[in-house]
């Protein structure tokens, strides 16, 4: 074992923004893991119709933290490199052609936790399958759809590493329908189904469904920013 490449580089050698960067998505992985730890000490202390939420919360953290342990882990061999290198355009490059790489676990990590949150929504509403049968399908299908062509777009890249823009961007159009179709049908089922629930369960609903909407509308924005 070396120093250089079994320790993090310090902002000297690779400069503070990286270094933040990789503070922040080791705090994300450890937040996640301390949530399924939570979710799973505290499944019995909610009303029984609501533990499969907890159990959803569960598996929702250990996948994005697990997912964050490996992303942490590849950033932390880009840094390693980065510092090797000190040319300011071969440093440019190598964050470039990392960042397309290292976020591509982003796109594994939803394909299952995305789908677990719209659940998670439904269940604060005690909705069961059978009873929206069809509703719930289509809003899975299109989560899924969602992610995968999202992932697609990502992959538009040349053999160098280059974004092939105009490739990027149809993918990109072709996931925000389906993520249109998600919250669409999510809002169906809360009209459906609003009146079922007490105060507090169409108030765990509403704030899952407002992060749906926000949140996860805020990544179209990270996704053109790569192309700039």
């Amino acid at each position: 074992m070396t120093f250089g490449d079994s320790f993090v580089p310090t902002a000297g050698e690779v400069g503070i923004l990286p270094m933040l960067t990789y503070f922040f998505m080791a705090l994300a992985a450890y937040s996640f893991l301390g949530n399924l730890i939570f979710s799973l000490a505290t499944r019995g202390s909610v009303a029984p119709e609501h533990r499969i939420s907890r159990v959803y919360g569960a598996i929702i953290a250990a996948v994005a933290g697990v997912s964050y342990l490996l992303i942490t882990h590849f950033y932390h061999e880009m840094l390693h490199g980065l510092s090797q290198l000190t040319s300011p355009e071969a440093r440019a490059a190598l964050v470039r052609h990392s960042y397309q790489a290292i976020g591509q676990f982003r796109y594994i990590d939803w394909a299952v936790t995305t789908p677990l949150l719209l659940l998670k929504a439904s269940s604060m509403l005690r909705i069961k399958f059978k009873e929206a049968s069809g509703a719930i399908t289509l809003m899975l299908l299109a989560d899924f759809f969602m992610v995968l062509t999202g992932y697609v777009g990502e992959q538009q890249l040349t053999a160098a590493g280059e974004i092939i823009v105009g490739s990027k961007l149809f993918w990109g159009a072709v996931s925000t329908v389906g993520y249109l179709v998600a919250v669409f049908v999510l809002y169906g089922l809360y009209k459906r189904f609003a009146s079922r629930g007490n105060d507090l369960e169409r108030w765990g609903f509403r704030v899952i469904g407002y992060t749906t909407v926000t949140t996860w509308g805020v990544y179209p924005l990270g996704y053109m920013l790569t192309m700039t």
